[in-house]
């Protein structure tokens, strides 16, 4: 797959992504972004643009591991990791990310059902 960019509030990072991923960073815009995807390993990384810097590194930038926890966010669903992606240089944040995880898989969370 081609590389991609992937907009965060504080810049950009160039990265290898699967179809799936790709699915999940477009929001209809026009452009790719990073909270969708959730944890991108540092190996499918390649650069990243940081806009305090104002400079594109040849690099990824860094994770930065926020919070572990295992917060129920909703109904099935837990908040299993908090981090963020950060400019090797001056360390500002690129982009936030989360990882959510279902309790029970099996379960029907999320599907319509009638009322009646």
């Amino acid at each position: 797959m081609p590389e991609s960019k992937l907009h965060g509030s504080g810049g950009y990072i160039i990265a290898d992504l699967t179809e799936e991923q790709t699915k999940k960073a477009d929001l209809g815009v026009g452009k790719l972004f990073l909270a969708p995807i959730g944890k991108l390993e540092i190996q499918k990384m390649s650069k990243h643009y940081c806009k305090i810097c104002e400079t594109e590194f040849s690099n990824p930038p860094k994770i930065h591991l926020e919070e572990n926890t295992n917060e129920q966010v909703a109904e099935n669903l837990i908040l299993v990791e908090r981090g963020q992606y950060t400019c090797q240089q001056c360390s500002s944040i690129i982009g936030e990310y989360r990882v959510f995880k279902k309790q029970d898989e099996s379960s029907d969370i999320g599907q319509a059902k009638s009322s009646q």
